[in-house]
């Protein structure tokens, strides 16, 4: 890593997502309209980029789910943007797929107060990172994905050496090809997004392709882990009113009940989308559907086979 800001400047200036765009030195005399036109072009560029990296992706999501099926996390660890993107989504599963928070975490550069307000100096320290991760008691059994659009963050970066150093599986996810983040981790995922609309500001394009990036990572391995049925939410926790409408429907588009059919499982089954489903599906009682999710590591597809032969 560098060590004056010459240095520092000089490799932010070999950064694709850092280049300059003379064709846009004058955007700020361009009509509202006419600079959401240019966003919009920008904005759909960055599926393609992120299809380009498919392969290391589902690579990765695949180590991923191994090591979570075995009870380790996720932790997502990042500074600035990145660090929130990570946050967010950690901070999403469980409500969706019904996980402990202990399970998919977010770090980010700076502590929690960094979500609302920039930590100074907290992203280039690799000393944090390892702090961090010692706090957190990370084991061989979890995976480490760290984000950082540039690929050189310290702090993405030493959190995925010391990750790596501790037998973890890493990800490192970055929108710069042949990048430190990517040549530290096991897996690299480098999404080309090239050249913002506003120079450096990796909120932009960079951000968008990290958080389609995230929502594979953490979807994908939460569907291999049996946390859905279908392409359904079947582990959802209702633990707010729209979130209780939409277990009844999930139990209704499951198995075509009917409302008092639906009430009935889901009370027997103390609100448990996937326990309320396979009674009625297989008509069985709730113990019965309880064990045989057990059996089947909360595979629902699985355990409906089981006892339905």
């Amino acid at each position: 890593m560098p060590t004056t800001y010459s240095e520092l400047r000089a490799q932010l200036a070999t950064l694709s997502t850092e280049a300059f765009r003379p064709e846009l030195a004058e955007i700020d005399r361009l009509s509202t309209a006419e600079i959401a036109a240019l966003m919009n072009q920008e904005d759909q560029t960055v599926p393609a980029a992120v299809a380009r990296q498919l392969p290391a992706i589902a690579a990765a999501i695949d180590a991923t789910a191994e090591r979570m099926a075995r009870g380790g996390r996720l932790v997502y660890m990042g500074a600035g943007t990145a660090g929130r993107l990570g946050v967010l989504d950690a901070s999403e599963c469980p409500p969706t797929f019904n996980t402990d928070p202990s399970e998919v975490i977010g770090l980010i550069a700076g502590g929690p107060d960094a979500m609302v307000k920039a930590a100074e100096g907290a992203e280039d320290s690799k000393e944090l990172a390892v702090a961090d991760l010692t706090a957190l008691g990370l084991t061989a059994d979890d995976t480490v994905v760290g984000v950082s659009a540039s690929g050189r963050t310290p702090y993405a970066v030493g959190a995925v050496e010391h990750a790596r150093a501790l037998g973890a599986l890493t990800i490192g996810l970055s929108c710069n090809a042949d990048s430190a983040l990517g040549a530290a981790a096991e897996h690299g995922i480098e999404v080309v997004t090239g050249p913002e609309l506003l120079t450096g500001s990796t909120r932009l394009k960079a951000g968008t392709a990290q958080k389609l990036v995230l929502n594979m990572i953490s979807t994908i391995t939460m569907i291999r882990l049996g946390k859905t049925y279908g392409n359904l939410m079947v582990d959802v926790r209702a633990s707010n009113d729209k979130l209780q409408a939409r277990s009844r429907r999930i139990v209704a588009l499951a198995t075509g009940a009917t409302d008092e059919q639906i009430e009935t499982a889901l009370r027997s089954a103390d609100g448990e989308v996937k326990t309320a489903i396979l009674m009625i599906l297989a008509d069985v009682d709730a113990k019965t559907a309880e064990r045989r999710l057990q059996d089947t590591r909360g595979h629902l597809r699985a355990a409906l086979h089981a006892t339905t032969g």
